[in-house]
């Protein structure tokens, strides 16, 4: 494993972000990956995040999705039945509802292994401050660390701080 300043979840977003500059944060997302290519961040994904790549219809994205996968050298998290149980959690506790599982499935497993941070730009379900809130009380009352959500522009070109 590389050492990194710091360890943090890639949902799914900030690879289809990567691909529409349209969107903004085009420069963020680049540092973020140069970044993490430096050795600044190590980098993970989870099953579910490829899941969710790997159902892009169009497939010459879902290839570009697919290298930039490959080229970020990600560490995959599996699947576990301590993420499902968390992520029920989240449901139980009505962070997030039962219908948007993936999301809950990406904040769950970035939680079990204990990761610094999940970067993240669904701004729905996610990157929000009630969502933040009630993950920290739910991670709280079954033990888990808190962990921070936020933007690449939150995490990256931090030196002169």
């Amino acid at each position: 494993m590389r050492h990194a300043e710091a360890e943090a979840y890639l949902e799914t977003t900030v690879f289809n972000w990567y691909f529409e500059p349209e969107r903004g944060f085009a420069g963020d997302i680049q540092l973020l990956f140069d970044e993490i290519a430096a050795e600044k961040f190590e980098a993970y994904v989870s099953d579910y995040v490829i899941e969710e790549l790997l159902k892009t219809k169009d497939l010459p994205r879902q290839k570009q999705l697919m290298d930039l996968l490959e080229r970020s050298h990600a560490v995959i998290l599996r699947k576990s039945e301590e993420a499902e149980a968390l992520a029920e959690q989240y449901a139980l506790h009505k962070v997030i509802s039962e219908t948007h599982y993936y999301d809950r499935w990406h904040l769950a497993c970035a939680t079990v292994h204990g990761l610094d941070a999940i970067i993240s730009f669904n701004f729905t379900h996610i990157n929000r401050l009630w969502t933040k809130d009630k993950i920290l009380a739910v991670n709280q009352l079954n033990d888990y660390k808190p962990i921070s959500i936020g933007l690449p522009m939150e995490v990256t070109g931090n030196e002169n701080v």
